[in-house]
């Protein structure tokens, strides 16, 4: 399998790749062809891009390389670390690019994480970026009732001591993340892939991809004036939790092109309607831009002096003065958390790490397959029989949700503020989580009410 070890005296990590080459390598790319870099949906990884891989009209045109980005998710590997963020992502994929040696490419990043990664990647290595096309921002921060959501979710995951409490948690966020109405097969296939690639015995991993989501930080004004590639922005109009108007927003600060896909909600490349959609508009706007090349590139400084000037680019604008001493080899040293943030992700790490080998797996250990299908899971009969006059054959919608359950509207909030949630989470003690029982209820009472904590609310 290919992968591109990224290490230094710190920090180690290996990149997790695949390509539309015959043998899966970059040896193969033709060089009269452009070269795209996809950057995967959070919580995903490069194999739920198929709808981009298999269309033809990106396939037959274009060199395509696909990253498992962050390095927390899909088969990359990583040293677990609190010295995260999407600045660290953005170093990864310069090195991995680097040693590549692939041409300035293209990037189709999808929804909130691949985003704030292409973002400052365009920013702090501009001749390696053709162009960026951006599918669902989110907002600068986290809005608050999502926070809030995240923050029990994660905590109930990460804890959960069999399968009928995995999932359970599981399907309540395939509900917020997908929607209410995501059908029974893509619900089936997104728990049975979590099953196997993130679960309690790597809550690690787990771990590190919600601080990436829950603690990130607004691009400075200067690093947004450093962006000139030529931007498309492609957001669903129904994305409730990232609301069209701080997209919109964010495309008029980068003069981009954007797009508003009519009834699209989240991970618009996964429905087979809106990744469609969004594979057309990708090919429109690449058509318009000057056809690229893809001959392996001559470097005119070596990879350890261009990091050490994007380090000091990144210095310039965030105002750290202490980034120029920090190794520019290695990613981490590319983090612009502040130390208190730095301080508490560090140590949820390590609650975290406590006995991880010990916990929870909802898979086969020989097969590696899942354990069952979540559509295939035992009904709760008692449950069944307090939706009082409704029969059996029409308790549940195809989509497996009840009839009697009308999904609730999201609540409006705004981004929270810098520090506000982070504050929040330094008091957080693994060992309380560990005694907290999942109460099961409909994830839409529990966004509706916009309480501190949700635990209250799975009811």
């Amino acid at each position: 399998m290919p992968f591109v070890d990224i290490h230094s005296n710190e920090d180690y990590c290996a990149l997790y790749y695949i390509t539309n080459t015959t043998f899966n390598n970059v040896a193969g790319f033709d060089f009269d062809k452009p070269t795209v870099c996809i950057l995967p949906p959070q919580f995903l990884d490069s194999g739920w891009l198929d709808s981009q891989f298999e269309d033809p009209r990106l396939n037959d045109d274009y060199n395509i390389i696909a990253f498992d980005i962050p390095r927390c998710c899909g088969q990359s590997e990583f040293r677990p670390s609190g010295r995260t963020d999407s600045w660290t992502d953005a170093a990864d994929l310069a090195l991995a690019s680097r040693a590549l040696n692939l041409p300035p490419m293209h990037i189709l990043a999808f929804e909130g994480m691949a985003t704030t990664c292409a973002l400052r990647f365009a920013a702090l290595f501009p001749e390696m970026c053709l162009s960026l096309a951006l599918c669902n921002v989110p907002p600068e921060t986290e809005l608050m009732w999502i926070y809030s959501a995240y923050n029990e979710l994660i905590q109930t995951w990460c804890y959960t001591e069999d399968i009928e409490g995995y999932e359970y948690i599981a399907s309540e966020a395939v509900t917020f993340a997908f929607g209410a109405n995501t059908s029974v097969a893509l619900r089936d296939e997104v728990i049975g892939y979590w099953s196997t690639n993130t679960y309690p015995q790597k809550r690690q991993r787990a771990l590190s991809q919600a601080n990436l989501v829950m603690n990130r930080t607004p691009l400075p004004p200067a690093a947004l004036q450093s962006i000139t590639q030529p931007i498309l922005m492609i957001h669903g109009d129904a994305n409730e939790t990232a609301p069209r108007k701080y997209a919109e927003r964010l495309a008029t600060e980068l003069k981009a092109i954007f797009y508003p896909v009519k009834g699209g909600a989240g991970y618009l490349n996964l429905t087979p309607g809106t990744a469609s959609i969004v594979n057309q508009v990708y090919v429109k706007f690449l058509s318009r831009l000057p056809r690229a090349r893809s001959d392996p590139p001559e470097y005119p400084t070596s990879t350890h002096e261009r990091m050490r000037d994007a380090l000091s680019m990144l210095e310039r604008i965030t105002g750290e003065t202490t980034m120029s001493t920090r190794d520019p080899m290695c990613p981490l040293s590319f983090c612009a958390l502040e130390d208190k943030v730095v301080k508490t992700q560090t140590e949820m790490m390590r609650h975290y790490g406590k006995e991880q080998t010990l916990a929870f797996v909802p898979f086969n250990p020989v097969t590696k397959r899942p354990l069952r299908r979540y559509s295939e899971r035992p009904k709760d009969e008692w449950a069944e029989l307090e939706k009082e006059g409704t029969p059996a054959s029409r308790r549940y919608t195809a989509a497996g949700t009840s009839v009697n359950e009308r999904p609730l509207p999201m609540p409006q909030s705004e981004p929270i503020l810098p520090n506000e949630g982070r504050l929040r989470k330094a008091n957080f003690n693994a060992m309380q989580s560990v005694e907290k029982q999942v109460i099961k209820g409909s994830m839409a009472k529990v966004v509706g009410s916009q309480t501190p904590t949700l635990q209250k609310l799975f009811l």
